[in-house]
């Protein structure tokens, strides 16, 4: 990776997204590499909406960005919100700045104005078609452009040449003179497009790398004439390879399964491996490891080691991960401080309760979540009596050689070894369930499920001794004396 500029000028990278929609995981991850970079290198990073796209418009759509980009911790330095020297960072409202600069191509005959019409321009293209060449309209570029006047376009007049760059991901690429054509700067309604805009505000805000989805390849060659034609410096460019569906043969779209970063959010995804997850979709720092901590990407991340081929989105993994961060943020720092990042998630039969009496079935369940989202389901036997299935427990694969009177018998003397103990906590428990096995001979497995079964009725639990624990004696007895009721009525 080049990193002459950052002698002679600060790192600023950018995120510029379109408030069109909603934000997924591939947006994200083209914030994520220019946030890092800007960070590991002292630098800026600048958050501007691109928000010339008004038929594509959707409200509220930046404040959906500036959520998702603050819930994942990555704060911008300049931008929306904090300001900055290079304001302002809503293209819309740089609308003079733009066509300031088109005047400046117009007046150096590098672009004009153009009143075609949108039928003329059709015309062409079939003319094109009809004689099977690509259609550029740059071969039909008018003869006596009009005077520019407010409402008339503005194209850029192309110099088409073979056109040599460097791509920090791609390596060194070339195009020939095919891929120019004379597109459009400026529109009708006075607004810029991306293809002109988005050079300007990053030479004036100072950009130091460009880094965007490999999409935008294609075009590069029309941007480096643009910088030429206005005598600015390249800034560094870098393509990410797509996010790949599972199947690994197509771009990932929301019918792949991803969804937005917000609806991950709501089910219970952890920022810290959200973060962690993207930035390892297509780059690794040469090791096996996989849980990274912001400030562990923000030291190891490396353009170097971005991968030139797409990477596949694999949601397994990272639920897998979100476990690991959960697991690991409880371990490190307590469930007295992650307890807060549970409270909308906990089941309906649980609002009656304390937050204390939740900490302690967090602290017993935590270690079994891949999800936040996953309370609601695992933790509802803590709160209110489960619905009794008997299948649930003659069909256990522990069970299902004993007969109901057989069952019936192991719990009812489980209940009245349990029913005997004074002082109910987790170690007598425990000592408690070793002296039953003794006493009715009988395997573990058997005799710890059918209790577990008996109080919870859900496919697992936490260890017996900590489930019984928390649910304290006399719910856990009158469960297992109710379960023997059923078997006997049954």
């Amino acid at each position: 990776m080049r990193l002459n500029c950052v002698i002679i000028r600060a790192m600023k990278t950018r995120f510029a997204p379109s408030p069109t929609g909603y934000i997924h995981i591939g947006n994200v991850r083209s914030a994520i590499y220019p946030y890092l970079l800007a960070k590991q290198q002292g630098g800026k990073f600048i958050l501007r909406i691109e928000d010339t796209d008004r038929a594509r418009f959707v409200d509220d759509a930046t404040e959906l960005i500036e959520d998702v980009l603050k819930w994942l911790g990555l704060d911008w330095d300049e931008g929306p919100i904090v300001g900055g020297p290079d304001g302002p960072y809503f293209q819309s409202e740089r609308k003079p700045i733009y066509l300031e600069w088109a005047k400046k191509l117009l007046a150096s005959g590098r672009a004009y104005a153009d009143d075609t019409d949108a039928e003329t321009i059709d015309k062409y293209r079939n003319v094109c078609y009809n004689e099977k060449r690509p259609f550029l309209y740059r071969d039909f570029r008018p003869e006596n452009p009009p005077e520019w006047q407010e409402g008339i376009p503005i194209r850029f007049k192309a110099d088409p040449k073979a056109r040599k760059w460097h791509d920090e991901v791609m390596g060194d690429l070339e195009a020939g003179p095919e891929t120019q054509d004379d597109i459009i700067l400026i529109k009708a309604d006075g607004l810029p497009t991306y293809n002109f805009a988005h050079i300007i505000d990053d030479y004036l805000m100072g950009v130091s790398y460009v880094i965007r989805g490999v999409e935008y390849l294609p075009s590069i060659p029309n941007y480096l004439a643009i910088y030429e034609a206005l005598g600015f410096e390249v800034p560094g460019l870098v393509s990410l390879p797509h996010i790949l569906a599972p199947s690994g043969n197509k771009k990932l779209g929301k019918r792949d399964g991803a969804k937005s970063v917000t609806e991950y959010r709501d089910d219970g995804i952890l920022p810290e491996a959200m973060l962690n997850y993207l930035a390892n979709l297509g780059w690794n720092d040469g090791t096996e490891e996989e849980i990274y901590t912001k400030d562990d990407l923000i030291q190891k991340f490396s353009l170097a080691k971005v991968q030139k081929s797409g990477a596949r989105y694999d949601e397994t993994k990272l639920l897998w991960m979100n476990g690991q961060w959960i697991r690991r943020l409880i371990d490190n720092e307590g469930v007295e401080k992650f307890y807060p990042r549970t409270l909308n998630f906990w089941p309906a039969s649980a609002a009656n309760y304390s937050d204390e009496d939740r900490k302690k079935v967090l602290a017993i369940i935590y270690d079994r979540l891949k999800t936040l989202g996953d309370l609601r389901e695992m933790t509802d036997y803590f709160f209110q009596d489960p619905e009794i299935n008997l299948e649930t427990l003659f069909k256990n694969k522990a069970l299902k050689k004993l007969s109901e009177e057989d069952l019936s018998t192991l719990l009812q003397t489980s209940f009245q070894k349990l029913n005997a103990l004074a002082d109910w906590n987790e170690q007598n428990l425990q000592d408690t369930l070793n002296e039953l096995l003794v006493e009715t001979n009988t395997k573990p497995a058997a005799l710890f499920s059918a209790i577990r079964i008996a109080v919870s009725f859900a496919p697992f639990s936490p260890a017996l001794p900590l489930t019984l624990n928390v649910l304290g004696k006399n719910t856990s007895l009158a469960r297992i004396q109710n379960t023997i009721t059923a078997i006997e009525n049954d």
